[in-house]
């Protein structure tokens, strides 16, 4: 009898974001390794709770906009509440910083989404649809799958914001200016994060595939541009994740955590 391999996509975990949120006090993700390669100090305080993991209003409104745009509107109206309360002196809703809309908040079993943050996820998501390539990419695929398993010889985990069996793996990012898009992708270490993605993917599934960006600007005019990572670099980022998770083993070997900082350095430019 021959058994057919499951596919790429069947391999995923579907798991709210607050399991796997929790779960990764137990296993290595992008971000973590991310903290790791900029500060070990820094990676192992988050690790012992000394630095609280920040839960922003612009982090909300991040999931709220991959929810719509990824996972359409049914989707999102099962896990946000848009709007407040009116404020009936004036009939227009209380502002965000209000006693009232936060008493509001609190009574509502769903997160919460101001109309002008549902208006921006809205044009954004506008931008997004009026990208031909961005939209192809997006066709077909399963969203905020979840893969977990061995990497590297630690138990890792990566949420991926989009995978197409054929295409790749994508993700989706939002953006004050395109133009500047690259600067940031460095700045934030993107391409580390989809090595990561596409490394644990290559070890679970068996497959090498390639990795797309899509952005979208957060401002007028709300222009969406995709980005496919050159296979070497991804290739060269994989090697540097690799190597910042045996210098991390070291670390947690001898429980020594530098900053990065420990020995002084030379100015020598202008």
């Amino acid at each position: 009898m021959i058994t057919k391999a499951p596919k790429t996509t069947d391999l995923l975990i579907t798991e709210p974001f607050e399991e796997y949120r929790q779960k990764a006090g137990t296993h290595l993700s992008s971000h973590a390794l991310g903290d790791f390669r900029k500060c070990p100090l820094l990676y192992w305080k988050k690790k012992q709770g000394l630095i609280p993991d920040e839960d922003r209003p612009a982090f909300v409104v991040g999931r709220a906009t991959h929810k719509l745009i990824l996972e359409g509107q049914d989707r999102f109206a099962e896990e946000y509440v848009v709007g407040g309360p009116i404020n009936k002196k004036t009939g227009k809703p209380y502002g965000a910083q209000t006693k009232a809309y936060a008493e509001w908040a609190a009574e509502q079993d769903k997160a919460v989404i101001t109309t002008d943050q549902f208006e921006l996820i809205g044009r954004m998501a506008d931008g997004v649809r009026a990208n031909q390539v961005a939209c192809e990419l997006l066709a077909d695929g399963v969203a905020e799958g979840v893969l977990r398993g061995e990497y590297c010889g630690l138990p890792a985990q990566a949420r991926l914001d989009w995978l197409n069996a054929t295409r790749g793996v994508i993700d989706l990012k939002t953006a004050d200016n395109l133009d500047y898009f690259t600067v940031d992708a460095r700045r934030y270490g993107y391409v580390y994060q989809l090595a990561f993605y596409a490394a644990v993917l290559h070890v679970i599934a068996g497959e090498k595939l390639p990795a797309w960006m899509i952005a979208v600007e957060k401002q007028e005019p709300y222009r969406c541009g995709v980005w496919r990572i050159d296979d070497s670099i991804l290739a060269h980022a994989r090697k540097e994740n690799e190597a910042a998770i045996e210098r991390l083993k070291r670390c947690t070997a001898t429980d020594d955590w530098p900053t990065g900082f420990e020995s002084p350095l030379v100015i020598d430019s202008i």
